[in-house]
């Protein structure tokens, strides 16, 4: 009985490992298979992410996928208001106009790049159906022509401006400067952009038209009549109140002009049809990522040095201020109808060093104390102390609500009797 129940004790202990063996057997045939179909999958997933990849490089079906028309990139830094103080560095493509070349980069992501992205541009009319009738404006970037609609209308615009960029303006540029324009959208006081051809070079953008150019050649060409009229600080303050506006509503949109002067401002009926034009320097804050050059003199040649702050020489810093700046100096110019900021310095070197010793434009003579003040509050230092454009257009909006209540006095006076105009004028002050 002994010798049979240890046979059966040992039949079972090599049952009990052969099942064993069996079982580590499976699990390790699962094991393998399993880690097989794990590789295959992640090798399938990887090769999806490649082709996905090129397809975006090479066709990009989506507004967002502007590969090829990304647009540049600013320095976007932290300072006290992170809306109001955003930094823009100029890059190199701005320097060489035979051969622009892009400037070494170190972006970081934008926390507000999802606010809003560009639609692609593309083709939108037939060159072939626009007559050019008149040079308006001869830029650094581009010509504009007072043109005509050969063709049916464009938008319910039969004559229009036409924008035509010089040959070494890039594609990119124009693309971008496209996308501003669609951003910016309709403003009074801002240039339409109704249409565009940027499918080759010379590329064209359509503006609405305006009859009377810029308001540069506008001041020039009527400077003899315009001093002869009583009224005119009143036209001046006028037209500096809306082209505020029209700041105001690139600032409402992150926008950053960058070439804010009269060259760039269009005339309509003057002083109340005025147009901010030539977004060709402007750049959309809520797209671009960081960019810094650490050369700030190769800038020197390319952007409008009389119209930067001088925190753009020490610092390379372009912000909101920066443009503000420019509107004193816009400010300045009107006063002096059109003649070039720091007319006295020849060459740019002394103009950077005039500006960043604390010096500034004469005062014009004739100028209101109001905008006066406004020129001087424009080009204050440091930045952070220089009014937005929101101050701006109050106080403009308020002067030009003391001349309108000066003009309605002097009619009620004119309508009285000689007995009567001491009570009506105390009567008014009775009421102030």
């Amino acid at each position: 009985m002994g010798s049979m129940d240890g046979v059966k004790f040992n039949g079972m202990f090599y049952i009990l490992i052969g099942i064993s063996g069996f079982t580590l057997t499976i699990a390790l045939i699962l094991a393998i298979l399993w880690t097989m179909k794990y590789r295959t999958l992640i090798h399938t997933i990887q090769e999806l992410q490649g082709v996905e990849g090129l397809l975006g490089r090479a066709a990009p079906s989506n507004p967002p996928a502007l590969s090829p028309l990304t647009l540049r990139k600013c320095l976007v830094r932290e300072t006290r208001s992170p809306l109001e103080l955003v930094s823009v560095t100029l890059g190199q493509e701005y320097q060489n106009t035979s051969s622009p070349t892009p400037l070494l980069r170190q972006t970081t992501k934008s926390a507000s790049r999802s606010l809003w992205r560009p639609q692609q541009t593309g083709s939108c009319f037939n060159t072939s159906g626009l007559g050019m009738q008149q040079l308006i404006k001869a830029g650094r970037e581009g010509v504009y022509y007072k043109a005509k609609m050969t063709r049916g209308t464009c938008k319910g615009h039969s004559i229009v401006t036409c924008k035509m960029t010089k040959e070494w303006v890039t594609h990119r540029r124009v693309a971008r400067e496209v996308n501003i324009m669609r951003k910016l959208g309709t403003h009074k006081n801002v240039l339409q952009l109704l249409d565009w051809n940027i499918t080759q070079a010379p590329y064209m953008l359509i503006l609405e038209s305006v009859s009377s150019g810029t308001l540069r050649s506008f001041l020039q060409v009527n400077q003899h009549q315009l001093s002869r009229d009583s009224d005119l600080q009143k036209h001046f303050t006028t037209a500096a109140y809306h082209i505020a506006h029209a700041m105001r509503h690139l600032r409402s949109k992150m926008v950053v002009h960058c070439d804010l002067a009269l060259r760039n401002i269009m005339v309509n009926h003057f002083p109340r049809e005025v147009k901010l034009a030539e977004f060709g320097l402007a750049q959309d804050l809520t797209l671009l990522s960081s960019r810094r050059s650490s050369h700030k003199g190769d800038h020197l040649q390319k952007v409008p040095l009389r119209w930067y702050p001088p925190e753009y020489f020490r610092n390379n810093y372009y912000s909101f201020k920066g443009d503000v700046w420019a509107f004193g100096i816009v400010l300045w110019e009107m006063q002096t109808f059109g003649t070039l900021p720091y007319p006295n310095l020849e060459t740019l070197e002394l103009v950077v060093r005039y500006i960043c010793s604390g010096h500034r434009n004469s005062e014009p003579e004739t100028c209101r104390p109001e905008i006066l003040q406004m020129m001087k509050d424009c080009w204050l230092e440091p930045y952070t102390q220089r009014p937005s454009f929101n101050d701006i257009v109050s106080v403009l909006e308020n002067i030009l609500e003391d001349d309108a209540d000066y003009i309605e006095v002097n009619n009620r006076l004119a309508n009285v009797g000689y007995g009567d105009q001491d009570q009506v004028c105390l009567t008014l002050l009775h009421d102030d």
